[in-house]
């Protein structure tokens, strides 16, 4: 069956693009032209279309802790957000540190999951051993600790050694642990203001730091998680400089918040790493901007309302970002004319896929039809009630926004649809 959707608005530079239809047959785009036919038709009335956002960095809590996020919700809050492929990290219970429990998780993606998924798999038993995983042996596009840094030099270059020999990429969670000294929230103004125990961007900065001189002797693909340290950056700038293959992410809530957002002693401002000073959120976008950071990743932490009522001290780290990623950086950024459509279209889509080689496509004649629709007119309130997340735990809760995604396709398949 032919689908077409028609009058969709599709990004050629900056903001600008063109009116075109898009036929979609068995899950491929088979043409891109004018006054297409079809037999399924959906009159976009010029919203806007991308090619599927990448997300390479999600929690989706299942197995072990389902009263937070299933790989099923997870999921369903991914296709509202206009996200077609999501990467899973594995900090769950148990770790799919074998080959066993791989397979298992994967069976759940694959009956449960309304968007291409991707496992990783961790660097080390457990996490937090200093043993290696059998990398060659279990099926994941990629290896992380993501939660727990890599203490030891010896750990983390052995396992770039292992991850080179069969071509995949060391994904990091740079955290110094000998450098927390029980910090719940950025070392800076406000966390004196609150009298609340800081987090040394250090913390994070000279992990990389160690972590680019391995990777250039290595010659692995080292990926660093959600960068918020402005040191950070210039360690990263450093290992490109060299010729490490060194790539990163960052986070919406680090590009769009600082310390000084924070209200009072609400953990729904509480993330790992926290959000640091203004100086921290402005290099990060001016590094998202030259490219020394690659792409967006929501780092998708879904916490319970339980988990989150106690406040700095007590509660745990994280906030979901899945469905109102994009919207927020739109609202934020592009109507603000910090920068444009086809920014947000390279760091949330085509940089992810092209980085980690995930096969999903940009918006050509033969690519698979993973596609996502966004209004760009009409404003929104993030009303509770719309979540499809089996969590709420986020500070943009009521916020008003434009560009939500109205349409998500996968291979052709409509997996979130409010047109």
């Amino acid at each position: 069956m032919r689908q077409i959707l028609k009058n969709a608005f599709i990004i050629k530079k900056g903001n600008e693009g063109i009116i075109r239809d898009i036929a979609i047959e068995d899950g491929l785009i088979v043409a891109i032209e004018k006054n297409l036919d079809g037999d399924v038709i959906e009159d976009l009335q010029g919203k806007c279309v991308m090619p599927g956002l990448v997300d390479v960095h999600v929690h989706l809590r299942e197995p072990g802790f389902t009263d937070k996020e299933t790989i099923k919700t997870g999921s369903m809050a991914a296709a509202r957000g206009g996200y077609t492929t999501i990467c899973a990290m594995p900090n769950t219970n148990p770790v799919p540190d074998t080959k066993e429990v791989m397979d298992q998780i994967n069976e759940i993606i694959k009956r449960d999951a309304l968007v291409n998924v991707y496992q990783y798999a961790p660097i080390t038993e457990n996490l937090r051993s200093n043993q290696l995983v059998d990398m060659k042996n279990i099926d994941a596009f990629a290896y992380t600790n993501d939660g727990v840094g890599v203490q030891t030099a010896d750990v983390m270059y052995e396992a770039m050694l292992e991850a080179k020999k069969i071509g995949k990429p060391i994904v990091a969670h740079t955290e110094d642990e000998s450098l927390l000294y029980g910090g719940v929230m950025h070392e800076g103004i406000r966390n004196k203001e609150l009298g609340l125990k800081g987090m040394l961007g250090l913390t994070e900065s000279t992990q990389i730091a160690r972590d680019v001189l391995l990777a250039k002797e290595t010659g692995v693909h080292y990926h660093i998680c959600h960068v918020s340290d402005a040191d950070s950056v210039a360690a990263i700038r450093f290992g490109k400089t060299i010729g490490a293959h060194v790539t990163s992410e960052v986070s919406p809530h680090h590009l769009l918040l600082n310390e000084m957002d924070i209200p009072g002693n609400d953990s729904n401002y509480k993330m790992n790493p926290p959000l640091r000073a203004k100086e921290d959120q402005e290099e990060l976008l001016r590094a998202l901007k030259d490219g020394t950071i690659d792409m967006i990743a929501t780092d998708h932490a879904p916490h319970t309302h339980e988990d989150k009522s106690g406040g700095f001290e007590t509660s745990p780290f994280g906030i979901i970002g899945s469905e109102i990623a994009f919207p927020l950086l739109y609202t934020e950024l592009v109507i603000k004319n910090e920068v444009t459509l086809e920014n947000l279209q390279n760091w949330m889509s085509i940089v992810p896929n092209m980085v980690f080689n995930l096969g999903n496509g940009t918006l050509e004649v033969g690519s698979k039809a993973d596609i996502s629709v966004f209004d760009l007119e009409t404003p929104v309130v993030l009303e509770e009630k719309e979540f499809k997340s089996k969590s709420l735990n986020t500070p943009f809760l009521n916020k008003t926004v434009m560009g939500m995604c109205v349409l998500t396709l996968v291979e052709g398949e409509a997996v979130w649809n409010v047109l």
